[in-house]
């Protein structure tokens, strides 16, 4: 259950096998939605609470393979929390996330009710499209309680990781490009979200979600 409330879960349609490690009892079924952390699988027969799994998650022509252990059992079903995946697999699972990703954060986004036009020193650090590690200096366009967008050089990729600085704080958190934007001169528009909700991230009071700007 505390996977549900720190990962957003997406709604996505794919047959799963999923194998009891102890007994080696295996079942085919359906996934209705998934996360970075786990998924849920809709069975009459759910496994009982905690019981290890291995799993192939199957979508067109890809296939995602992970350790899994199930953590929410229900009688449409049960949720399993991913518990080893190994890197080539989480690329996969980071592909299938990305379009969700993208809308989710334009979504966010277009609301000027969620969003501040604020620029805030930051630092990014993580690795770059060509897998080198970097670090650059940069600053906000526009945040929200979700993430940023930022202005950036070095060549980035939707779906990777990044360590976010808010400088003037000393505070960093983990984040995902979730979406690459327009370029304006040597630097393209990137648009970061939180990994785990970080709402005092900025140090910043947003406005509500029903706020409207007054009328002259």
């Amino acid at each position: 259950m505390a996977e549900r409330r720190t990962d957003p879960r997406y709604n996505f349609a794919a047959v799963v096998e999923i194998t009891d490690e102890k007994s080696g009892i295996r079942t085919n079924s359906n996934i209705s939605d998934i996360s970075q952390r786990g998924c849920f699988v809709e069975t009459d027969s759910p496994f009982s609470l905690g019981t290890e799994t291995t799993l192939r998650i199957s979508k067109g022509t890809e296939a995602f393979e992970a350790r899994a252990r199930v953590v929410h059992c229900g009688t449409n079903g049960m949720g399993l929390l991913f518990t080893a995946v190994v890197q080539e697999q989480l690329r996969i699972l980071e592909r299938w996330l990305i379009p969700f990703r993208q809308k989710e954060w334009l979504a966010l986004h277009r609301h000027r009710s969620q969003r501040v036009l604020l620029q805030i020193p930051v630092r990014v650090s993580g690795r770059n499209a060509l897998g080198s590690p970097f670090e650059e200096e940069s600053q906000t366009v526009l945040i929200n309680a979700n993430g940023a967008l930022l202005l950036l050089s070095t060549q980035m990729s939707q779906g990777q990781t990044l360590t976010l600085l808010n400088i003037a704080a000393q505070q960093s958190a983990e984040c995902v490009v979730a979406y690459i934007g327009q370029h304006q001169g040597q630097r393209a528009e990137v648009g970061v979200g939180f990994l785990l909700p970080n709402p005092g991230f900025w140090h910043v009071n947003f406005p509500p979600r029903d706020w409207t700007r007054p009328v002259a």
